[in-house]
């Protein structure tokens, strides 16, 4: 029943991939404070009638987004930020259930053992603290500021990515066949510490990526590669205490994301060239391959999404290509983690 549960988790990756794009353009399209209430039941049911718009409509019209940005907004126009986050949060509902049910399902059929029982229950765990932390969100747009903490944002996105890291991990140990468990030798023991180094880089690049999306730096500094002509921009360190311009400053956000794309770009094919060297089998070859071509996919989508102001379209398949990014180093990490008998990988 091995391969069964990999299917059905590689099939929740997925739905978080898409969970992560919809989220994505929610927050660019300034969709994610339109609903004002959090309804995990009674608000799965959308709209219908022109009543029920008048009503969420009302209720809009109390948050700081409609008071101080979108006042006097039409229903129509209300419709098109409305529909962004209903789907966002729906999607959100049905990975629960496609999560669950099928849990279930295994576990009455008696299919999980103890240690991967507990590893789902945590994953399932972590579903529902995700939910709760979108939520937390949110509120912090609807007090007196028109926008979400970039804190809580950068929060509730690098979840979704423990979250996705968490069953794509698990759904690999289960399609690799036990056999191929075996000792390290010097050269695979060192390019696994390298993978897993550069899995951990790419996470931060993403939490980095979560502070630019939060305080909008990507707006800022338009040119590449230089900085509006500055290879160090000048404004790094204008806010006290010095830390938060780590958080707060657009300049330091966009350089630090810019940065360790510039580290990623040097490291992965650095990599790459070192895992040629050693004595690999096809499919860890391919992982390695697949990893250097998703980087340089990823970069060049942020290098144009920059360029371009970021527009929705780039901006989203920017995101989702950090999804397959961390996919991509994921199953390298995981490649080198289980060896044969004979040194390969």
């Amino acid at each position: 029943m091995q391969k069964p549960i990999a299917t059905w988790l590689l099939i929740c990756c997925v739905m978080v991939f898409a969970m992560i794009v919809v989220g994505g353009v929610t927050r660019l399209t300034d969709s994610g404070l339109s609903i004002v209430e959090w309804q995990p039941i009674v608000g799965t049911m959308p709209p219908i009638t022109q009543e029920d718009w008048d009503v969420l409509l009302e209720k809009y019209r109390s948050s700081p987004q409609y008071q101080k940005i979108n006042k006097g907004m039409s229903v129509a126009e209300f419709k098109n930020i409305f529909w962004w986050e209903y789907f966002h949060r729906l999607l959100g509902r049905l990975i629960g259930i496609v999560f669950f049910v099928p849990f279930v399902y295994f576990l009455v059929k008696k299919s999980i053992d103890r240690s991967l029982g507990i590893k789902l229950t945590g994953i399932f765990i972590l579903g529902g603290l995700q939910g709760f932390m979108g939520w937390y969100m949110v509120m912090s747009g609807l007090v007196n500021d028109p926008h979400v903490s970039q804190y809580r944002l950068t929060a509730h996105l690098g979840l979704a990515f423990v979250i996705f890291a968490a069953m794509f991990w698990v759904a690999l140990g289960l399609l690799t066949p036990q056999s191929e468990h075996s000792r390290l030798n010097e050269k695979i023991q060192s390019l696994r510490r390298f993978s897993y180094s550069l899995t951990s880089l790419i996470f931060i690049m993403i939490l980095s990526g979560g502070f630019v999306a939060g305080i909008r730096a990507g707006l800022a500094y338009n040119t590449f590669p230089l900085m509006n002509g500055h290879l160090i921009p000048p404004d790094l360190f204008i806010l006290e205490p010095w830390y938060r311009n780590f958080f707060d400053n657009i300049t330091t956000v966009q350089f630090d994301h810019r940065l360790i794309a510039w580290l990623l770009a040097f490291l992965v094919p650095l990599f790459w060239f070192k895992a040629r060297k050693a004595e690999l089998s096809g499919t860890t070859r391919l992982a390695c391959n697949l990893f250097l071509i998703m980087l340089v996919v990823q970069i060049s989508l942020g290098i144009t999404t920059l360029l371009q102001v970021v527009p929705i379209h780039l901006a989203a398949s920017h995101q989702g290509g950090a999804v397959l990014l961390f996919a991509a180093s994921l199953w390298v990490s995981h490649r080198f983690r289980e060896t044969s008998k004979v040194g390969q990988v």
